[in-house]
Parts: structure tokens; C-alpha cells; sequence
């Protein structure tokens, strides 16, 4: 009998007009949690849709009580999104699984037994052919361009990240559309945070389109990279002294307390 205490894990899935993927994309976490051992936590963040999204989560919850939404009453972006339900969770692991059902809660999951020994795990995407030619080509050179600027050396920045939540709560996040993750990455790592990469598998979403490659979201996207730039290689806001929370020699853990505003 497996007596290891169970992860304690919160999700957050934002969630913009996803009427037709947010019930399995719930329900594909629920039986991962149960799968893997997790004591865990949903909040959606319905971020301003103006569909049933709202209603089917409601139906959810019922049922569910581990399930919680939050609701924001016009789209905030991506980044606003994950932050906001890092602020009102409980659990001690944080991660974004996104609404539309791409991930693979059973896959993501399979690696938590690594946050025994890092602080934060970075996936990259093991089937780079489920995304189109020009997708791929545009992951590429962005990956490129924050590797080089900031000088890391990770295979994606943009997938289901799982991070200890006391570790963000002196992160000072300036991007709240699609450039968030990239930013926590960065700023993490040259902090000193231990990251492991792993690979993972995403599926097809089943209705709808990404809101990830609109001109909207990359001119938000080369606002925020100059932001990032300009913070880091003129104000010069971060270092690389501060140690990981599972270095003997670190601070202990601190209750999360910084809220979105």
C-alpha cells in the first residue's frame, strides 16, 4: 500500500468562449487527479465569455466541489488569468491547464513526483506535428529570440508549467496576455528557481481556433518582450543570487499573499 502523502496541486483553466471543450477539459483533470494520487483543486477562470461557458461550469461545480470558478466580467488576457486563480488557491503546486482541452491532464501529471527534487517543471511538445507548418516555424524563432535575450536554454516556455506557489510571491509580473509565461520563466530561472524540462503531448482541440496567434496577441507579445528587455538588461531588476526553496540553505516557505489587483 502506497502511504506517500498525495501532491497538493491546484489548476487553474481559464477559460474564453469555450463552451464546447471546458466539460472535458474538467472532467479529463478530475480523473487525472484521481489517477495520479493528487489532492487537488480546479478553479476555472471564465475570463469574460459571452457564451455557456459560465453556465456549464456552474452545472460542474454542482457535482464537483472541488471545482470552483472565478469570473471576470470582460476578457483579461491569459496571464491575468493564471494569476488571479494563483491568488485564491489553496494547494501548494500551481499549474495552467487552458480551457480549450489541448492538454493531457494524465500526461502532464505523470512527472509531479519531480517537484520532490525542483521548483518548477517546463514541458515541451513531444508531437510537434500536431501544430501546423507555420506554427511551428513561429514557436521556433520565438523560442529562439527569448533563449538568446535572456540567456536560457529551454525548448518551449509557453506549455503547462508547474510551479510551487511560494515561489511567485515576489514575482513582480508585468505581462498578463500570452507573454506571461515566458516572463515567470525568465525571471525565475535567473533567480536561481530548479527547473526540469519533460516532455508532453497535446491533443487536438475539438471546436473552436488558439487565441494565441492573432495580430492582437503578438503585438501584446512585442510590447511585453521590450518590457521584459528593458527590465532585465537596463534596470537590471533581476539576479541570479536568490536560492531554490529546496536548497537546505533558503528561506522557508511563505504563504502566498500578493493578490492581482
Amino acid at each position: 500500500m502506497n502511504d506517500t502523502k498525495p501532491y497538493s496541486l491546484s489548476v487553474v483553466m481559464p477559460a474564453l468562449n469555450e463552451e464546447n471543450n471546458i466539460r472535458d477539459a474538467v472532467g479529463s483533470t478530475l480523473a487525472a487527479f484521481a489517477k495520479h494520487r493528487v489532492d487537488g483543486e480546479m478553479i476555472v477562470v471564465n475570463d469574460g465569455s459571452t457564451d455557456n461557458t459560465k453556465a456549464i461550469v456552474e452545472s460542474i461545480i454542482k457535482e464537483n466541489p472541488c471545482v470552483r470558478i472565478i469570473n471576470h466580467s470582460s476578457p483579461m488576457g491569459i496571464g491575468y488569468s493564471f494569476y488571479d486563480g494563483v491568488c485564491k488557491s489553496n494547494k501548494d503546486i500551481v499549474v495552467l491547464f487552458p480551457g480549450d482541452n489541448e492538454t493531457i491532464p494524465d500526461d502532464a501529471l505523470a512527472y509531479i513526483r519531480l517537484m520532490d527534487q525542483v521548483d518548477i517543471i517546463i514541458p515541451f511538445i513531444h508531437n510537434i506535428e500536431i501544430r501546423n507548418r507555420a506554427r511551428r516555424v513561429i514557436s521556433a524563432i520565438y523560442r529562439f529570440i527569448i533563449n538568446v535575450s535572456f540567456g536560457i536554454n529551454l525548448n518551449y516556455t509557453n506549455g503547462t508549467v508547474f510551479y510551487r506557489r511560494a515561489i511567485l510571491e515576489n514575482i513582480d509580473l508585468k505581462s498578463y496576455g500570452f507573454f506571461y509565461q515566458a516572463e515567470l520563466l525568465v525571471r525565475l530561472i535567473r533567480k536561481g528557481y530548479l527547473f526540469a524540462e519533460v516532455p508532453n503531448f497535446l491533443s487536438k482541440r475539438s471546436f473552436g481556433k488558439s487565441k494565441a496567434i492573432t495580430l492582437k496577441s503578438l503585438i501584446q507579445v512585442m510590447q511585453s518582450y521590450m518590457q521584459l528587455v528593458y527590465s532585465i538588461h537596463v534596470k537590471r531588476s533581476d539576479s541570479y543570487r536568490h536560492p531554490s526553496l529546496l536548497d537546505p540553505r533558503s528561506v522557508s516557505y511563505k504563504k502566498y499573499a500578493s493578490c492581482v489587483s
